[in-house]
């Protein structure tokens, strides 16, 4: 095998020992949340498939736009551009494209690949996200609720809208592998099932702008609030929350200072302040001591040890991974990555920008120890001394904040069009 061929093999190998079986497997079956194939056990050499939970996944188009003419409890109204307004038609079609294998160069990967909608609209079971050939992305995939109300997009925050935001996937040559944006037109155009769509839509076929319009509404509308949270804490509704959720609630505010990030408003909460903070995580991975081999399980009971200056070689580790440095060139802004919203957190592990943190517990554990110390480290990030009892109930707080229509937009999720139909 040659050099090239190794390396992307070894890519989707690295990858997949990054498996997050215990965070995928605390979702039942009988919702539509998680896996469908759950994998508690992979690891072991007599797993069996529990396929039959692909059963949840079934297929029923919601009123997506509801969102528009009333934003669920918590949440403030969707922004959209005036040249970009938001139709039916224009969602459907933006779905339609979400979906599409055939929009990556080799017909394999679909933007919806990497952001599962079953999964959070992110992907449980991968720290870093594997893109066309095999290929690892460098970073952790984000979830893609509530991203109408996202500034600066992706982790690093190097682009502002969510039309211009779509290209930069499909022509990663780790992610969709498009050569170039003409590609990528030339190729809907060429698929009979697009050509009628785009110009009921745009009065116009497929170009840059009506391809990134599209698919940026269908993003658009993701919006998912009215959890037990705000319904306890914008509704008024004191059996909303439980107890311990309600103390965790006032530990974020205080004792925990989580809300200096995490923003929360006397009329809606986004749960991120949309700034760049360092928590010391990319300059952990950046920084530590290499160690000398990575173990990659190749299938149950299988694995092998490979040198880590060749694991380096093929994106499985975050190095030189500078954040928000790499937008600005600004010395302070080394390790920096965008505060993430906590709105359908328990929906969405692995976290942090590069998924190094299997679970919510993790993430509090870390906060908790104060982060990572660095040069640049936020000096928000200090120790918080939570005792257990807090923990507790800093956790059920998060996990209250899962939104009461996650379901219905997993069910239109699994109701979009796939190829030619």
């Amino acid at each position: 095998m040659s050099l090239i061929g190794r390396r992307s093999l070894l890519r989707g190998f690295a990858s997949a020992s990054l498996l997050l079986v215990a965070a995928a497997a605390v979702v039942s079956a009988q919702t539509r949340q998680g896996p469908g194939d759950v994998r508690e056990g992979y690891e072991r050499t007599d797993y069996r498939t529990n396929s039959a939970s692909l059963t949840s996944r079934r297929g029923t188009e919601a009123d997506l736009l509801a969102v528009i003419a009333s934003p669920p409890l918590g949440l403030p109204p969707v922004p959209a551009p005036a040249d970009n307004p938001i139709t039916a038609e224009k969602v459907r079609l933006g779905r339609k494209l979400f979906f599409d294998r055939r929009l990556s160069a080799n017909n394999t990967v679909s933007c919806a690949m990497c952001h599962i909608a079953e999964q959070g609209f992110s992907q449980n079971e991968l720290r870093l996200p594997v893109g066309i050939e095999g290929r690892s992305v460098r970073r952790n995939a984000p979830t893609i609720y509530n991203t109408a109300y996202v500034g600066s997009l992706f982790h690093d925050g190097r682009e502002i809208s969510l039309e211009n935001q779509i290209w930069a996937p499909l022509l990663a040559d780790n992610e969709m592998g498009n050569v170039s944006i003409g590609v990528v037109v030339e190729r809907i155009l060429s698929l009979d099932d697009y050509a009628e769509r785009f110009v009921r839509v745009f009065d116009r076929g497929p170009d840059i702008q009506t391809i990134g319009m599209a698919i940026a509404s269908y993003e658009r509308v993701l919006v998912s609030g009215d959890s037990s949270f705000d319904r306890w804490y914008y509704g008024d509704d004191p059996a909303a929350l439980s107890r311990s959720a309600q103390r965790g609630f006032e530990i974020f505010r205080g004792k925990g200072r989580c809300i200096a990030c995490h923003s929360v408003t006397e009329d809606f909460a986004l749960f991120s302040d949309g700034l760049f903070h360092n928590t010391g995580v990319g300059y952990y991975a950046t920084m530590r001591p290499d160690d000398t081999e990575l173990e990659v399980p190749l299938a149950p009971g299988q694995v092998k040890r490979v040198e880590s200056d060749l694991v380096r070689t093929t994106g499985t580790e975050n190095f030189r991974d500078l954040g928000r440095y790499e937008v600005t060139g600004h010395p302070d802004d080394r390790w920096k990555y965008r505060t993430p919203t906590l709105r359908n957190v328990a929906l969405t592990a692995p976290y942090m920008h590069d998924g190094s943190l299997s679970t919510l517990r993790d993430v509090v554990l870390f906060y908790n120890r104060g982060g990572v110390p660095n040069v640049v480290l936020d000096p928000l990030i200090t120790p918080l001394g939570l005792n257990d009892r807090e923990i507790d109930d800093l956790l059920a707080f998060l996990q209250s904040l899962t939104g009461s229509n996650v379901d219905a937009l997993v069910a239109d999720a699994h109701a979009a069009p796939i190829g030619g139909s």
